[in-house]
């Protein structure tokens, strides 16, 4: 593992150092690789294009995040902007990496998400999603009680992250490892609302062109970008539950409100049809 994080300290020496005129570029790469991005981007877009691959996108994202949870957990991997001080590999001849505030995270690093699977369940009572959603939070909190009882620390990593942290308003909570909990049972439970919602049941039979899904995209881009940037309270506790609400209302923004509203003017501003 060691020679792992090394090639990889390695290679962001060499792109940070022999290529900074790329550091905006590999900036963007990194934020469209965040796991909200999954969220804020590839979700909204994959629905639009199609209503089955889109609630799949979700169902990934929402699962592959939790897994990535908890099995970090486990494997107890380290960030680079800490590991090249606590390794002791670097006390010679210090590297010559940067920080961001991308990269100050908080969670253990290592592990990468991944899930293959045939079908996801498209729509079912809301019963069910009201049940993932408390599944997800129970099962993740019931692992996390169970390794502290056994005498782990799992905040190490926020802990080193606040550590070696070049600054501290970098160390933000939406890094924290219930942060992705409290997204991805938000958004289970959602899900499970938008598809339930009245407005989901008046646009669920209707057919969209492609104008109407373009406009659909950028009016959910509009709003759930501001909603994205919203400040979070300081407390944790008001954070988790914030963080909780906001994703929980944005399956319903996605699916039912702003199709909703699109199907709507666009049905007013229709010509009507003259019998002959």
């Amino acid at each position: 593992m060691e020679s792992t994080l090394g090639a990889g300290i390695a290679m962001a020496e060499a792109l940070q150092n022999q290529l900074p005129w790329l550091e905006n570029v590999w900036l963007w790469v990194t934020f469209l690789g965040d796991p909200k991005s999954l969220f804020l981007f590839y979700f909204p877009a994959a629905y639009y294009a199609s209503r089955r691959v889109g609630i799949a996108v979700l169902w990934i994202s929402l699962i592959t995040e939790w897994l990535n949870l908890v099995f970090k957990w486990f494997l107890f991997g380290d960030r680079p902007f800490w590991w090249v001080h606590e390794s002791g590999y670097y006390s010679q001849a210090p590297a010559q990496v940067h920080q961001f505030p991308s990269s100050c995270e908080t969670g253990p690093g290592a592990v990468l998400g991944w899930l293959m699977t045939p079908q996801v369940p498209m729509e079912r009572e809301l019963s069910f999603y009201g049940l993932t959603s408390l599944a997800l939070l129970l099962g993740a909190s019931l692992i996390y009680w169970t390794l502290f009882t056994l005498g782990l620390d799992l905040s190490w990593s926020i802990n080193l992250a606040s550590k070696w942290c070049e600054r501290p308003e970098w160390v933000h909570l939406d890094s924290r490892p219930f942060a992705s909990l409290s997204r991805d049972s938000g958004a289970a439970l959602g899900l499970g609302i938008a598809l339930h919602s009245p407005c989901y049941a008046q646009v669920r039979r209707a057919h969209l062109g492609y104008g109407q899904k373009l406009v659909c995209l950028v009016l959910a881009m509009g709003l759930l970008g501001p909603l994205n940037w919203l400040g979070y309270p300081p407390q944790i506790s008001l954070f988790y539950i914030f963080n909780f609400l906001k994703y929980t209302l944005w399956p319903c923004l996605v699916l039912a409100l702003v199709p909703w509203l699109v199907h709507m003017f666009s049905a007013q501003e229709a010509p009507p049809i003259r019998s002959s």
